[in-house]
């Protein structure tokens, strides 16, 4: 007995074949495209020890006769038992014309080549799609009936199957597999498809959210979904059984689970928040087409639609998924394999084996380089800043990353100490002198950094100043406010505006502001420090919205309080938990590799929160920080001493870690 299969390489394919060597066909010729040694070398490990009985044939089937050459189809007539044809494209993403030629034209050359050399039996592999978007129970003796075959992979398939029932000179099976997944016993699969698609938006809501908040899903309709190691056991099953030439075999599952059923199993494998409440999907059928189209005319509405899309890895046919309305009749198919034991595992079953495989193998997440040298290698950075602190912290790691290091400061004996350091550990950095609060100097220092190095890829307006003092205190000192406001914002914004024209000319460029948690929880006795943070983010998220076309990112960093010598005066901070300046860098680090909005901590988020959605209990909050912690001597005009906390105040300061107090 031997067997001549395409596909052969393919996910389904090459399972097929090591089951056709178990069970026992003498051999199995495989059509390869390219077969390269390495690659047929991982095929006959992935075969195991019958390999040996496996015969690589060079061809394609988008060639007529396969291209397969002429004396090797004269050795094959009347040697192949069994011709399975599986080679197709499955992708719903993939161009039509390439759809077509592999799924039409390739059945085509592949029943003229069966027919050339006298097979047995054709065994083509279909699939659900050939009924298209049938409403109701489409059985296997069905296919005339198909209905809503627009989409290319659905017609294609139709066609496909089409050329196989016409076949008079050869016998012939068909089999329609439903969306084809992982193997139910170790997860593996090779590509995303399918309930695939909704695996990253239940990834990204694990992460968001503790699992035991509930959420509302989706209610759809019932997607059919089968292992791969069913399909390919029933497969085999069906082609070597007696008197079944001329029949179609639905590979489903009897018993297809809801969309929202499938996405609660899923959430579960995946320790997600479960969708204790369900939309019915249908729902969105009720909006009229006109309206949705002409909605989906519109520029923003475009935009944001394949932000969203993209950002969730889901393919515009989406919906076809979610609302599908057939239904498939596999009674037949079930009675024929029951005998030897073969059945639709239960999906709630394996469910965490596919996710576990998913995210350890096919996350694009895996795929994406989210390391720091590989975002700023060979790039030029500026940090203002740079000679101390966060600045100093993260120019290192940047240097150690390949970047073009750049720092700026006012204090040039620090700046050739900073320089010294970083060549004892064998790193470059160039560091310029200036006080960028002074726009004359901030724009001869925009001048020089453009004729020397072209102007920079990546700005971070770290350089900044800070006052602790309660507003009663501030009456007559209007002069504080004016020096933050020169530095914090002023200073920033005349840079970034120094360097964004060469951004935007070159589509690319990010400007990272080093802002301060202060501004998300509104922090007492920093008014004129957030004030000055503040107005700078506003005008960032302005900027952030102009640009974003132009290839131009814009971060906001709100920094939690940070053990740096701009918290130094204030001793009763030696008694509050804050963060280093190298844990500081790990959010720019965080910022420079993901190029979010905003990077803050959960503390700055939730007090962000607070102030959205409960405004007066968030100032109850503050007050009450605010009186529970003394003014500083210095801003009362005198000299601060040593003050040991109390116990209220050691309790508050470790509940909420970072917070400006």
């Amino acid at each position: 007995m031997s067997a001549f299969v395409t596909g052969a390489t393919g996910f389904i394919g090459r399972r097929l074949v090591r089951r056709l060597l178990e069970r026992g066909h003498e051999t199995i010729h495989v059509l390869v495209r390219e077969p390269a040694p390495e690659r047929i070398e991982a095929l006959r490990a992935f075969w195991g020890a019958g390999s040996a009985r496996v015969k690589i044939v060079e061809g394609d089937i988008a060639l007529p006769g396969l291209g397969i050459a002429e004396k090797e189809a004269h050795r094959l007539a009347g040697k192949v038992d069994h011709f399975f044809h599986l080679a197709a494209v499955y992708d719903l993403e993939a161009e039509p014309a390439a759809v077509v030629a592999a799924n039409v034209a390739g059945v085509a050359n592949a029943l003229a080549f069966a027919r050339s050399v006298k097979a047995g039996c054709f065994h083509h592999v279909s699939s659900i799609a050939a009924a298209g978007l049938y409403d109701g129970v489409f059985r296997e003796d069905m296919f005339e009936e198909a209905r809503g075959l627009d989409h290319p992979y659905y017609a294609s398939k139709h066609k496909g199957e089409s050329l196989v029932r016409a076949e008079t000179e050869i016998p012939w099976r068909i089999y329609r597999p439903g969306v084809v997944v992982g193997d139910s016993k170790t997860g593996e699969i090779d590509k995303i498809d399918g309930p695939y698609y909704f695996f990253k938006l239940i990834q990204k809501l694990r992460d968001a959210l503790p699992s035991w908040v509930p959420m509302i899903g989706l209610e759809g309709g019932r997607i059919n979904v089968v292992p791969v190691d069913f399909v390919v056991a029933a497969m085999d099953c069906l082609a070597h059984l007696d008197g079944l030439d001329g029949r179609t075999f639905h590979l489903t599952d009897p018993n297809p689970m809801r969309v929202g059923d499938m996405l609660s199993a899923l959430a579960k494998a995946a320790h997600a928040p479960a969708f204790a409440m369900r939309v019915n999907a249908g729902l969105f059928g009720l909006a009229p087409a006109a309206l949705t189209r002409g909605l989906m005319a519109l520029t923003p509405f475009r935009r944001m639609r394949k932000m969203m899309m993209k950002e969730l890895g889901l393919p515009d046919d989406i919906l076809m998924f979610v609302n599908y309305p057939t239904r498939f009749d596999c009674r037949e198919t079930q009675r024929l394999l029951k005998p030897a034991g073969i059945e639709v595992p239960a999906f709630e079953d394996y469910a965490w084996r596919l996710w576990d495989y998913w995210e350890r193998h096919l996350d694009p997440a895996l795929f994406v380089d989210r390391s720091l040298r590989g975002a700023v290698a060979g790039k030029r950075v500026l940090i203002t800043g740079g000679s101390a602190g966060i600045g100093k912290a993260i120019a290192q790691r940047l240097a150690k990353a390949g970047a073009t290091t750049l720092i700026v400061a006012r204090d040039v004996e620090k700046l050739d100490l900073t320089r010294e350091e970083f060549a004892a550990l064998g790193l470059e950095v160039a560091t310029y002198s200036a006080d960028i609060s002074d726009p004359v100097q901030c724009a001869a220092l925009i001048a020089r950094i453009d004729a020397e190095h072209g102007g920079v890829d990546i700005l971070i307006n770290n350089a900044g100043r800070s006052i602790r003092r309660s507003v009663e205190n501030s009456y007559d000192r209007l002069h504080d406010l004016e020096r933050l406001v020169r530095l914090n914002y002023l200073a920033a914004v005349q840079l970034t505006m120094g360097f964004l024209p060469g951004m935007a000319e070159r589509r690319k460029g990010h400007v990272i502001n080093i802002s301060s948690i202060g501004v998300l929880t509104t922090a007492p006795r920093f008014s004129a420090y957030v004030g000055s943070k503040s107005a700078l983010e506003g005008w960032t998220n302005c900027a952030a919205s102009e640009f974003l076309d132009r290839g131009v990112a814009f971060t906001n960093v709100n920094m939690p309080l940070v053990r740096t010598e701009m918290i130094a005066p204030t001793k009763f901070y030696q008694h509050v938990p804050t963060l280093d300046p190298d844990e500081a860098s790990a959010l720019i680090v965080e910022a420079i590799v993901d190029r979010p909005a905003r990077v803050a901590t959960r503390l700055g988020r939730f007090g962000q929160a607070i102030q959205a959605l409960a405004p007066s209990m968030g100032r109850i909050i503050l007050n009450t920080a605010f009186r529970m912690f003394p003014e500083s001597a210095a801003a009362r005009g005198g000299k601060e001493g040593e003050i040991a906390p109390s116990a209220d105040q050691v309790a508050f300061t470790q509940l909420l870690k970072g917070l400006h107090i």
